[in-house]
Order: structure tokens, then C-alpha cells, then sequence
């Protein structure tokens, strides 16, 4: 019986012992903390439209959440995007040759520079109804042009007509600003200033009839880069791999855009719905072979382009200081492929 209760005894306290020594469950390991993403503004040169639409992709892909970005894109309030990134008011803008081209000849220089061509060549022109019968520049002439009242048009439309041998004090002027075209053609006007990929494509779909003179076919040096991306030069001195995440993400939503257009179409109409979705699948299928065209990848600038239009505007006396080229652009942020 002793023998027993020893055992028992020996028993409990092995169990007992045992018992206190086993281990307490595991923690769970404590998750790391969600990835902070960098806030990043972009102001548009306008209101948002298929230009942009590689920049709304980038966002509903997670394209700029991949590179650690938040990007907000809005509308510019007061002054243009070159006035706003050059006092600070975003990381990046968008822009177009001309308007950068002035920026840095100014008597105070803006420090911007163009990061990235959204669209290889230029789609603009004039456009006017088949009826006002306005084929070419000699037919300016006696007719009334509606713009926004840039000195670049009113020096645009002359050399134009110098060109053709027209008179350009028969050409009357109109500041209609922001009017819509079609309206201001049937009402104000007899042509106007356009980008095809928009009311081009919106004259197509309305089955329009009109007639358009695109620019650089009358004049190589009016081949230009607009739109392109642009942002200050302190930023790209001081935060250059800033500039490459987010033009890394960016050349891969306008790819997206291009191999898939009215996908792309899609995510610009989910961030501004009140775009007619006709008009924007539409325009998305034409700017798909806009957007890179003949360039070896999306974004790409060259020299030559620059340099040549920099001269035509310095030869009619629109920049008020001598213009680097190699100062205005760089593509030096854009991905390899």
C-alpha cells in the first residue's frame, strides 16, 4: 500500500509538474503595417477627357498603388498647369509644348520641364462646317474665326495665310473661350481651332458634315508635342525616383489604354461619369493609335521637335528670351522597355 500511494504520489507531482510546464499558446504574429502610400498631385490642363484617360487606368488598376502612390488628378482653379506645378501646387501637370516653350522664355522664367509626350503627333486643326466651304487657308479670308484669344492663334493664322498668299487683315477674330464648338459654328463663327480626337471624333458621331485642316500637314514645324506631362525641376533634381514610379505607372496605363480602348474608356468614365460613354469609347479607339504612333515607347520626345518649333515661335517674335530646347524636356524618367 505504501508502495502504491508513492507511486501515486511520484504521479501527481510528475503530472503536475509537467502540467505547469506546458507551453503557453502561440501569439499570432503581429501583422505589419499597410504600406503608406506618398500623395501625389496631378493638375490637368483642362477638364478630364481621353487625353487623360492612362492616368484614370493607372488608378483602377492599382498601377500607382503598386509603385507606393496616391494619385489625385484634378482640374486647375486659376491659371494654367505650368503657373501651378512652378509655384508648387502639385508634383506633376499637364501641359503642351507651346505653353512650356513661353513658360521658360518668359521675363520670369517658370522652372518646369516636360517629362513625357502623352501623344506622339499633333491632332489638331481647324475645323468648320462643309457649308462655310473653308478647305484651306486662303479661304480664311472674309470669315470669322472663333478662339481663345492666345496670341499663338492670331500668329498661327498668319503665317498660315502669308503662306497661301491670303490677306490676314480680311480675317475677323472672335474670343469665344470655352463655347463649345458645334455650337459656336451654327451661331458665332465660321471655323475654329480643334483636336480631332475629341470633336473630331464627336463631328463623326453626330454625322457632322465638316471640314478639317490639320496642322502639320501644313506645316511640318506645326507637328508638336500636346499634351505632355510636365512638373518642376526641383522635384525632378530632388526626388528624381519620385518622377520614375510615377511615370513607370503611368506609361503602363496608357499601354493598357492602347491595347485595350474601351476598357480603358471604362475606367475614365468611373471617375467622371458625366462623359457620354459613346463619345468616349469612340475617341478612346481613335487616340489608341495616337498615343506612342510611330514612337519606339509611349512618352518618348526628341530634339528635333522641340527645337524646330521653339524657332518657328522665335521667328515671329512670341517668346520674349532665347529658348534651350535641351533644357525644356527630358525623357531620362521614362521606363526602359
Amino acid at each position: 500500500m505504501k508502495k502504491f500511494l508513492g507511486l501515486l504520489l511520484t504521479t501527481v507531482l510528475i503530472t503536475g509538474s509537467l502540467l505547469g510546464c506546458t507551453p503557453k499558446p502561440a501569439e499570432e504574429p503581429k501583422k505589419a503595417p499597410a504600406q503608406e502610400l506618398q500623395k501625389v498631385t496631378v493638375i490637368l490642363d483642362w477638364v478630364p477627357n481621353t487625353n487623360h484617360t492612362g492616368m484614370y487606368v493607372a488608378k483602377e488598376k492599382g498601377y500607382y498603388a503598386e509603385e507606393g502612390l496616391e494619385v489625385e488628378i484634378i482640374q486647375p482653379t486659376e491659371g494654367g498647369s505650368a503657373d501651378l506645378i512652378a509655384a508648387g501646387q502639385g508634383e506633376f501637370g499637364i501641359s503642351y509644348q507651346e505653353q512650356v516653350t513661353y513658360a521658360r522664355t518668359a521675363a520670369t522664367p517658370l522652372p518646369i520641364k516636360a517629362i513625357a509626350a502623352i501623344i506622339q503627333h499633333n491632332t489638331s486643326g481647324f475645323a468648320s462646317p462643309v457649308n462655310k466651304n473653308i478647305r484651306s487657308p486662303k479661304d480664311f479670308e472674309g470669315k470669322r474665326y472663333g478662339g481663345w484669344g492666345s496670341p499663338m492663334e492670331e500668329a498661327m493664322l498668319k503665317a498660315l495665310m502669308e503662306k497661301e498668299g491670303a490677306d490676314f487683315s480680311k480675317l475677323e477674330m472672335v474670343n469665344i473661350g470655352a463655347s463649345d464648338f458645334f455650337t459656336s459654328v451654327e451661331k458665332d463663327v465660321d471655323f475654329s481651332w480643334i483636336y480631332y480626337g475629341w470633336d473630331g471624333v464627336r463631328a463623326e458621331l453626330m454625322k457632322f458634315p465638316m471640314h478639317f485642316i490639320k496642322l502639320q500637314d501644313l506645316d511640318p514645324a506645326l507637328d508638336f508635342y500636346t499634351p505632355v506631362i510636365i512638373a518642376h525641376e526641383d522635384l525632378l533634381n530632388q526626388n528624381p525616383e519620385l518622377t520614375r514610379k510615377f511615370l513607370r505607372a503611368t506609361a503602363k496605363g496608357y499601354q493598357y489604354a492602347i491595347k485595350n480602348p474601351e476598357d480603358a474608356g471604362k475606367d475614365l468614365l468611373k471617375n467622371v461619369p458625366e462623359l457620354d460613354e459613346e463619345m468616349v469609347i469612340a475617341s478612346q479607339k481613335y487616340l489608341a493609335k495616337e498615343y506612342q504612333a510611330d514612337a519606339p515607347r509611349w512618352g518618348e520626345m526628341k530634339e528635333e521637335i522641340w527645337e524646330v518649333y521653339g524657332k518657328w515661335m522665335g521667328d515671329r517674335n512670341l517668346l520674349e528670351g532665347p529658348f534651350d530646347a535641351k533644357k525644356a524636356f527630358t525623357n531620362e524618367f521614362l521606363p526602359v522597355e
